[in-house]
């Protein structure tokens, strides 16, 4: 088994909630590709991330939580900056993040940053999420993207506070089919391809896709599941199992993380029924993130997920 590059942002959450009687900030290490890397490792994958941490004292606490998280870091860079803040506030279990600290600490990576041996020698190759609205971070990406010599895996993971109007959409769905026509994998979520792709059913979003490139497209759609997109099958939804959901930060990282710690355990399925197999173990690995407060700590290990969904 071979290793994970995972390239984006880290930063710290400031989770919105009450502790005797008063409204208060509890502090949490997150950023979705963070969270990703993090997962993998849990799953019994090997993760390296990449990316620019501020250099305060934030950003040591992200960088021993990865360490003992067993994520590698030799791909990490400091930049002078704050490490970025986003604070998150609920209605329900679902989360709404807004971002301080400027100029972001997660958007200074650079592509001469690189490590191209790291990246070159990677099985698998993620990118996406909120650093691609950052020009030097994007291009960056694309370097990685075009220097991987394995599977490539994309999540846009869009967070609409961040962008600055119609022009910035439009620009980025550019860069969503970008990435997506290179990429063996795609996993969006509903509220992405609602706001990248509206009014188009999740299913003709992921045959577009498909269409665009991405060998296989993932939509999850929360309580309800996912739709697979595989192969030259047809789009399949895929059922997820009833959990007691109390906060789904971190739920689409957590399937994101199970897909590649597979990649890179058993390589691409053979046919789309592999593909069911790999999604619903997934969606199960999900359902335990929900079930608990947090999205990088409450990233669980493959035993965790046996001992839950046992039957």
């Amino acid at each position: 088994m071979g290793y994970a590059v995972v390239l984006g942002e880290a930063l710290v959450d400031l989770l919105d909630t009450e502790r005797d009687g008063e409204r208060v900030y509890r502090q949490a290490i997150g950023g979705a590709p963070l969270n990703v890397a993090v997962g993998v490792a849990r799953l019994g994958g090997a993760a390296q991330f990449v990316g620019s941490l501020g250099d305060d004292v934030l950003a040591g606490r992200i960088r021993a939580f990865l360490t003992a998280a067993d994520v590698g870091l030799a791909g990490a860079v400091t930049v002078p900056a704050p490490t970025t803040l986003a604070v998150v506030t609920f209605a329900g279990p679902e989360p709404d993040f807004r971002f301080y600290g400027e100029p972001p600490s997660y958007g200074l990576l650079a592509p001469e940053d690189l490590d191209l041996a790291l990246l070159e020698g990677a099985d698998v190759v993620y990118c996406g999420s909120v650093v691609l609205l950052h020009p030097g971070t994007l291009a960056a990406a694309r370097r990685a993207w075009a220097l991987a010599a394995g599977l490539r895996v994309f999540d846009p993971n869009v967070r609409p506070r961040l962008l600055d109007g119609p022009g910035a959409l439009a620009g980025l769905r550019e860069v969503v089919a970008e990435f997506a026509a290179g990429a063996h994998l795609v996993k969006l979520s509903t509220a992405d391809a609602e706001l990248l792709y509206p009014g188009e059913p999740v299913e003709g979003v992921a045959a577009y896709l498909r269409e665009l490139g991405a060998a296989t497209v993932v939509v999850t759609l929360g309580a309800a599941g996912a739709v697979l997109a595989a192969a030259d099958a047809d789009p399949v939804r895929v059922p997820a199992s009833r959990v007691d959901a109390v906060d789904a930060t971190g739920a689409g990282d957590s399937v994101m993380a199970a897909l590649i710690a597979d990649l890179l355990l058993d390589g691409e399925p053979a046919n789309p029924a592999g593909w069911v197999e790999r999604v619903a173990f997934a969606l199960r690995v999900a359902g335990l993130v929900c079930e608990s407060p947090g999205g990088a700590t409450a990233m669980p290990t493959r035993a965790d997920v046996e001992r839950r969904f046992r039957s």
